[in-house]
This record gives structure tokens, sequence and C-alpha cells, in this order.
């Protein structure tokens, strides 16, 4: 028990870490196509959503390898924390934006590191109770919805608030460019 709370700090450390680093990986990379199905490519609350999922997807793979043994919910349980953290960024954001009418960037960093906080934490806690295997299936298909779902409209978004920069969505004009590959 102690051995995995040591490696859910870890994976909270690696989360917060190369989830940051990961907002600027697609300039860095001269905005290379592939690059950008994997970390933001624009501002949109729907592209920040990746700076959780995939960081904390790589690193479950980690988890699980190592665990699957000792914890067999283990794959289930950080699904489970993947799935919550993911969609806890765009709740806790638009909660909070509705309630003082506003985007502030330190809340949004905020939003960030509670989510990866919250995210472990669950999968730690079901991990020791195994109480979310018993939707294993469910949880696998909605991380394999989520990952085709990233894939897709990272180059293709549907017109909808989540997926523009919430700066250009208040104005009215589009975030995306008309020829978004490079």
């Amino acid at each position: 028990m102690k051995q995995i709370k040591h490696y859910i700090i870890i994976g909270i450390f690696f989360v917060i870490i190369t989830g940051s680093l990961a907002h600027f990986l697609y300039d860095w990379s001269g905005n290379h196509y592939i690059v950008g199905l994997f970390v933001p490519i624009n501002e949109s609350i729907w592209e920040h959503m990746k700076l959780l999922f995939f960081p904390m997807l790589i690193y479950s793979a980690v988890m699980t390898f190592m665990f699957k043994d000792q914890y067999p919910c283990i794959t289930s349980s950080l699904f489970f924390g993947i799935f919550t953290g993911t969609l806890l960024i765009p709740l806790l954001f638009y909660l909070y934006t509705f309630i003082i009418g506003k985007d502030i960037f330190i809340l949004d960093i905020g939003i960030f590191i509670l989510s990866v906080i919250i995210a472990f934490w669950l999968s730690c806690k079901l991990t020791h109770s195994c109480k979310s295997e018993r939707y294993a299936f469910l949880l696998r298909s909605l991380m394999c919805i989520l990952l085709i779902c990233f894939m897709l409209f990272t180059y293709h978004p549907p017109g909808l608030a989540i997926f523009q920069d919430p700066a250009i969505a208040q104005t009215g004009s589009s975030s995306f460019p008309s020829k978004p590959y490079p």
C-alpha cells in the first residue's frame, strides 16, 4: 500500500511537469502535425484537456505494468482517474468563469493541478477498493472514445465553444486557422 502511494505521488508530479511542458511542445516542434495530436495546438479548453490525459495515460501504462499482479484493479482505477481528471478541467473552468465572469490564468493552472491530484487520488482509492473493476469494460471504452475524439477533433473541431480559445470565443471570431495542416 505504501509503495503504490509513493508511485501515485511521483505520478502527480510527472503529470504536472510533463503536462506543463506539453503546453509548449507544439510550438517547439515547429507545429508538427503528429505532435499536435497529443499536445495542445491552441488555447481551447478541449486542447488543454490533453495536458492531463496523455501524460497520465503514459504514466498509467507504467503503473499497470509494475503493479497489475499485486493490484488487479489498477488499470480500471487509473482509467477512472484519467477520465474524471480530464473532464474536471472543462467543468471547473466553465464553473468558475460563469461565476466570476472572466478567465484568470492562475485559476486555470490551479484547475489543472487540482484535476491531476483528484485523478490520482481517485485512482489510488479505487485501486484498493476494486470498485472500478465492475465498470472495466465501460472505462476502457470511454478511454478509447476520448482518445479517438482527441485525434479527430484536434484538426477538425466541431463548432462548439469548448473547441475555441475562450478569449476569442467571447469576441465571436474563430480561433482556428483556415488551413490547420502545416
